[in-house]
């Protein structure tokens, strides 16, 4: 029989967030797959979890799931883990399972901790239907990727690094105005969790004036309707 590869989200900040399940499987796989062996080693001992932990990252990935697929065919149960929140969700882990998949391995992600689900809900925005697009390219493509997300009228979800944010920010009032309605988050289940809520230049502003720490999920208002936006114009100049 071929093992299972479990996918296991970890705290993103408060370790009372693990569950019982999460615990579970760590303890009885056979092996536990880390994004950094460094930054998981304390979580790890604080729930008194033992088992034999190897790197597995964005710069190793393509490598290592070759032979993380041979243990898997010989019975091994492996855990994968990221550093915070769920793994394959801006982390490694969508290669390793479509490899497991291409050899009909069973692949069970478990639920818990990622940071977009509460920082949208925290936003106030609809939830009924968003578009979550993580960390927008670096360079190449990111004006591109601005402009076609411009008119998107689901809420969208963007992840940002601190010392990036604000250039975001300016980048957002060019390609989406100004006055468009946002929600940021940072430091989301820490002590210091924060959220900011309004224009963008409104955003911007505070957190010009207020440290830039943690890692930053941004939820921007979906763009205003064609339609609507056709009739308000109508409406305008019927007056």
């Amino acid at each position: 029989m071929t093992g299972k590869l479990y996918l296991v989200p970890t705290p993103i900040g408060n370790l009372e967030d693990m569950t019982f399940r999460a615990i579970r499987v760590l303890k009885e796989a056979d092996l536990i797959l880390a994004e950094d062996t460094r930054t998981s080693a304390p979580m790890l001992k604080h729930f008194d979890i033992q088992n034999k932990v190897f790197a597995h990252h964005q710069h190793n990935e393509h490598q290592s799931s070759n032979e993380i697929i041979k243990f898997l065919l010989m019975g091994q149960n492996i855990a994968l883990i990221s550093d915070a929140g769920t793994p394959a969700i801006s982390d490694p882990g969508f290669f390793l399972v479509r490899e497991a998949l291409k050899f009909n391995i069973a692949v069970e992600c478990l639920p818990g901790a990622t940071a977009f689900v509460p920082a949208l809900v925290n936003s106030g925005f609809p939830t009924d239907k968003f578009c979550f697009e993580g960390f927008l390219p670096l360079k190449k493509g990111r004006q591109t990727r601005y402009r076609q997300l411009a008119t998107e009228e689901r809420t969208l979800i963007l992840y940002e690094s601190p010392h990036r944010l604000l250039k975001t920010l300016d980048e957002m009032a060019e390609h989406f105005g100004a006055d468009r309605q946002l929600s940021v988050s940072r430091e989301l289940t820490k002590m210091f969790e924060e959220t900011v809520r309004g224009t963008v230049t409104e955003v911007k502003t505070h957190f010009e004036n207020n440290p830039l720490k943690g890692e930053f999920v941004i939820c921007v208002a979906g763009a205003e309707p064609v339609e609507k936006k056709k009739k308000k114009y109508v409406d305008d100049e019927d007056e």
